[in-house]
């Protein structure tokens, strides 16, 4: 199985992909912190991402669908974020990483857990304001900058995904999937 991040910053489209390369018959993996913010807030907490325990709370439930990938039939499953992006989420927050979120960073690089291709959705110049996404455009291209920061000292290579059409981005990573079967 071959397992690819799509990363980039909130509000780029990477969702948007996701659910387009889904309909292609790749296996996909929702992201995490958002779906930790929505059960936060509907348990009465409304910005669950100012709790010391946010990026651990996100950080297990990734593992726990990385986990799930294990028995998928698919060739191909495409990751929206990693505990790569939870680490650099501590970064952004200025939160110290915790051991389990170290642990787990060294734990997906050094065994080859993703593809070293890491797909780097670019911003669209706008972010869209959700109850789980309440970051400005400035505030975003810090955090985009951060994880480029990340990938790249963990030896991954990024694949550029600029702005545009929806089809064309998916293409973008359809034949760079392709080509480096």
């Amino acid at each position: 199985m071959r397992r690819y991040i799509l990363t980039g910053t909130p509000g780029s489209g990477k969702t948007a992909l996701l659910r387009h390369l889904e309909t292609t018959g790749a296996g996909v993996v929702e992201e995490a912190a958002t779906d930790v913010i929505a059960l936060h807030q509907a348990l009465g907490e409304p910005e669950p991402w100012r709790s010391p325990e946010f990026v651990d709370r996100v950080l297990r439930l990734q593992r726990g669908r990385q986990r799930d990938t294990a028995a998928w039939q698919h060739d191909t499953v495409f990751f929206d974020r990693s505990p790569i992006c939870t680490l650099a989420l501590s970064r952004y927050a200025a939160v110290p990483p915790s051991a389990a979120l170290l642990a787990e960073v060294e734990r997906v690089r050094a065994g080859h857990f993703y593809e070293r291709d890491v797909f780097f959705v670019r911003h669209q110049g706008f972010v869209q304001p959700t109850a789980a996404r309440r970051i400005t455009l400035a505030e975003s291209l810090v955090f985009e900058r951060i994880h480029e920061d990340v990938y790249r000292e963990l030896g991954y290579t990024l694949v550029d995904v600029p702005a545009g059409p929806l089809a064309t981005r998916a293409g973008l990573i359809e034949e760079t999937v392709r080509r480096t079967r």
